[in-house]
């Protein structure tokens, strides 16, 4: 009888964890899509993706708001949000956010759902300060995302930070650069939370940072075991391609070419990851088109582990 009430249990959990994780792709196949396998497809195409310029997509925890950055002809960078409500997505729409001065790109929501993050180059709070990129944020609260603030010092000590992600235990990472560097020299930096507070920002190594020109867009896993970011090669696919870097012990591996199945030879940048692990999302395009794609990200990690291994 004890047997059959663990096996009961077990079962009723795993049944559980499923039926969640079922729910989570099914509301991304609401958008039309089919699901992925290894071959790249392009993601809400004629929702999401469309003839703009698409690119940089977050999700909250729950995978029921989607933000991402759309660009439309001869306009400004824009961020538009969906949510789902009554198991129906809302049409895209500019983020309740929206700059009335200046414009806002590149969103990311946290691992743990309580901060939404975004790059804009609206006024600052302190209007001497010159004009810049920096970087902004919401609080989640019982009633939605609060009123956005920018991040302080010493992050609006750089004029420019883009493409900002976050870890579970709130590591920042994004890309600057010195004050006279061009941009095809900026590189990945972070800033490692300290009693709760961001004390300085810092170039990471040149096992990231060495290799190519326009390094920039990195994704850190949540757990901060794995980076994908995008940078020009002479010995890549084209324009910028997608690699992974791991982390094996605080030490990060050489970045490894996400392949030819991911890259062309157009441009593919700034990755994310769905919050399930599942599935990696992408830009891909050209200079004045560009759609957003997603890919089974698990076979395509478990391909390249292996292929480290052997």
């Amino acid at each position: 009888m004890k047997y059959l009430k663990t096996l009961f249990i077990l079962t009723f959990i795993l049944a559980f964890i499923t039926s969640c994780q079922d729910s989570k792709k099914s509301n991304l196949t609401l958008l039309g899509d089919q699901i992925p396998t290894d071959t790249p497809l392009v993601f809400g195409e004629g929702i999401i993706s469309t003839d703009s310029y698409e690119f940089a997509i977050t999700f909250t925890p729950e995978m029921d708001e989607i933000y991402f950055t759309r660009r439309k002809p001869e306009e400004n960078n824009e961020i538009y949000a969906m949510k789902l409500v009554d198991g129906k997505w809302s049409n895209p729409e500019p983020a309740f956010f929206t700059a009335t001065e200046g414009w806002d790109f590149e969103p990311h929501i946290s691992p743990k759902g309580d901060k939404l993050y975004f790059g804009s180059i609206r006024p600052l709070n302190d209007t001497l300060k010159p004009p810049g990129l920096y970087q902004w944020y919401s609080r989640r609260e019982a009633n939605g995302w609060s009123t956005p603030i920018p991040l302080e010092k010493p992050f609006v000590d750089k004029s420019i930070i883009m493409y900002l992600t976050s870890s579970e235990n709130g590591n920042l990472y994004f890309t600057t650069g010195e004050k006279g560097d061009a941009p095809e020299d900026w590189v990945i930096y972070n800033s490692v939370m300290e009693d709760g507070q961001y004390k300085s920002i810092n170039r990471m190594g040149n096992e990231i940072n060495s290799t190519g020109k326009w390094i920039a867009h990195s994704y850190i896993a949540p757990d901060e075991s794995y980076m994908i970011y995008d940078f020009k090669s002479d010995l890549g696919f084209g324009e910028s391609d997608l690699y992974i870097s791991f982390n094996k012990n605080g030490t990060w591996t050489k970045p490894y070419n996400l392949g030819p199945k991911i890259n062309t030879d157009q441009t593919e940048m700034a990755a994310s990851v769905s919050p399930d692990g599942k599935y990696l999302f992408f830009h891909r395009g050209g200079d004045e088109h560009g759609d957003i794609y997603w890919v089974d990200f698990i076979q395509i990690k478990e391909r390249i582990e292996n292929e480290i291994r052997s």
